[in-house]
């Protein structure tokens, strides 16, 4: 086989199909954030208390872990393009689940499929990193997360404007019909792939989380921050509704959803972080994230009287959060392409665990302690994940600094 031949998959994302990509994996994601912002809503509507109201969104995490190590790993066995289509038309059967729920079991379970079926946002990266030549994976990579990133926050925006309009189911109608057009959409868009790219059995595909964790330094690092990262974020914006919808500013949910809007400088902070990988810069790109995030919950937990501090917090958490989770996947996915799927999947199940114990710890940490309480469990959570980013940096320098020391003595003998 040629060189040409053997770069020839790399070239494999043009700029028509990465937008498109963009786009579905925006959709797809929206799938997990409809709810947050209306929370109290359908809590009233289903008969879910405030302090369980947060299982709502983490049965859609529970749902999307599932996902992640049951499906996204499939993308290094079969064609992508078949499993991305797939995943999406089954986001559709699990919207209009949601949208029929009448208890709050059949909510949760409707929930759990809706959110197992939108773990495609993964399949979505890890074609993209697989496809893409080194030069431009972490810019393809940061391309297709700024549609992520649109998606999670304009998600709060068309939620709480819909529910304002025609109730809150009318959003996974909504959900549903856009899961079928963009199922058709890839389906041609998306060309056929080759036989599988790793001769691996399923079983291991989907254990590749625990021998990652276990083998891997830097996935075993990345992973953890992200855990970490992404539990403070789930705070704020499971929490958000919570506070603004509550006795401090009684705001209608089309309202509380337009503060995602704030969000969306993250799409900028996504885009610049994966430029910064493919440069070399990652590493320093987490450290002064995982700085701001921090900061953010200062101004955050101003929150209960002033509106301004809360939205700058949200504009710095949100950028924080993206630059970090961008630098992330273009580390742990280089040099090991061809198992990006498992890769992906494996480190998102992090990310979901953490989102999900973000979204189920603040409803009662908040009606306990209201917002002052959420503010101080999100920038734990954030000093948690600066902490290991920290000690990991102290331990490659140690590395270094012996390396350095051994070749001065080989040098001197």
């Amino acid at each position: 086989m040629s060189s040409d031949q053997l770069t020839k998959p790399k070239q494999g994302v043009g700029r028509g199909l990465l937008l498109l990509l963009a786009v579905v994996a925006g959709f797809m994601v929206s799938n997990i954030y409809y709810a947050q912002p209306l929370l109290e809503r359908i809590g009233a509507d289903v008969d879910i208390s405030v302090a369980s109201i947060g299982w709502v969104v983490a049965a859609s995490q529970a749902g999307y872990l599932a996902g992640l190590i049951l499906l996204v790993p499939l993308g290094d066995m079969v064609d992508r393009r078949i499993l991305i289509t797939v995943q999406v038309a089954a986001s559709a059967v699990g919207a209009c689940a949601v949208t029929l729920a009448s208890s709050q079991a059949a909510l949760l379970l409707a929930f759990g499929i809706l959110g197992l079926a939108s773990s495609v946002v993964q399949t979505i990266v890890a074609y993209t990193a697989a496809s893409s030549s080194p030069d431009r994976r972490g810019g393809n990579i940061g391309t297709v997360t700024a549609g992520v990133v649109s998606g999670l926050i304009l998600a709060r925006t068309v939620a709480g404007g819909m529910t304002d309009l025609w109730g809150w189911r009318s959003v996974y109608v909504f959900a549903a019909a856009v899961a079928v057009v963009l199922s058709l959409a890839v389906l041609r868009a998306i060309p056929r792939e080759p036989a599988p790219k790793v001769d691996v059995r399923y079983w291991q595909a989907v254990s590749s989380v625990v021998v990652l964790t276990r083998r891997n330094p830097v996935f075993r690092t990345r992973a953890l921050i992200t855990m970490l990262l992404f539990a403070s974020f789930g705070v704020l914006w499971s929490g958000m509704s919570l506070l603004l919808s509550g006795p401090a500013w009684n705001l209608p949910p089309g309202i509380v959803g337009l503060f995602g809007l704030a969000g969306l400088v993250g799409v900028l902070a996504a885009s610049g972080a994966g430029a910064a990988a493919d440069r070399g810069w990652g590493q320093r790109v987490t450290g002064l994230s995982l700085v701001a995030l921090l900061g953010s919950w200062l101004a955050l937990s101003l929150g209960s009287w002033s509106l301004l501090w809360f939205i700058a917090g949200i504009i710095v958490l949100d950028a924080a959060v993206q630059a970090v989770h961008v630098s992330s996947q273009a580390l742990i996915v280089s040099g090991a392409e061809e198992s990006a799927s498992s890769i992906i999947g494996s480190y998102m199940v992090f990310y979901s665990v953490g989102s999900a114990v973000g979204a189920a710890s603040v409803a009662p940490v908040f009606d306990a302690w209201g917002w002052t309480g959420a503010s101080i469990l999100g920038a734990v959570f954030a000093l948690l994940a600066l902490a290991v980013w920290g000690m990991d940096r102290a331990r490659r320098l140690k590395t270094h600094a012996g390396l350095v020391r051994t070749v001065h003595q080989a040098a001197a003998e």
